[in-house]
């Protein structure tokens, strides 16, 4: 797996809830690519659950919509919006087992309109959350200009270009 560099860090104003590092009440996601899949791990605390011992549907929710974001950011290069979500509840994410393990990658598209999948383990490995989110992207041009959309490069690859740049 290979860690996805955040390109929005140092964007003045950027405060996203659930990637930025420096948000004090957000998700500090972090993500990796895997093969064809994005994959994000994340430790649920107390403060973040619904019922006792187990993780909020809304927080369940929202780690999807992230994780699918940065799946059309990484496999698409461009920017986009949820435009569905369709969310399965299969079991209880308990927040004592521990760190939960995201995985998401592109199940289809028509034209603009490029659908997700995503499913949320537990701590244990259970497969508890399945989601696939529809996006509208955006054209690359309009995703640079309007929504200030930066490359989604692994490591690795934004230290080759910055190291071309340099010469």
């Amino acid at each position: 797996m290979e860690h996805l560099k955040n390109p929005y860090v140092g964007l003045e104003g950027y405060n996203c809830f659930g990637c930025a590092p420096h948000n004090p009440i957000g998700l500090h996601m972090e993500f990796y690519e895997d093969g064809d899949d994005v994959v994000a791990k994340w430790q649920p605390h107390d403060n973040v659950q619904g019922w006792l011992d187990t993780l909020h549907g809304g927080v369940q929710a929202t780690l999807a919509d992230e994780i699918c974001g940065w799946v059309i950011s990484r496999k698409f290069q461009t920017a986009g919006v949820t435009s569905r979500m369709e969310i399965r509840y299969l079991k209880p994410v308990r927040i004592s087992a521990g760190e939960v393990t995201l995985r998401a990658h592109v199940v289809g598209q028509k034209r603009n309109f490029i659908e997700v999948e995503a499913v949320l383990f537990d701590g244990n490995g259970d497969e508890c959350t399945k989601v696939v989110c529809s996006f509208f992207i955006f054209p690359q041009e309009r995703a640079r200009e309007q929504f200030h959309f930066c490359d989604c490069l692994t490591d690795a690859e934004a230290a080759e270009k910055e190291a071309a740049t340099e010469k």
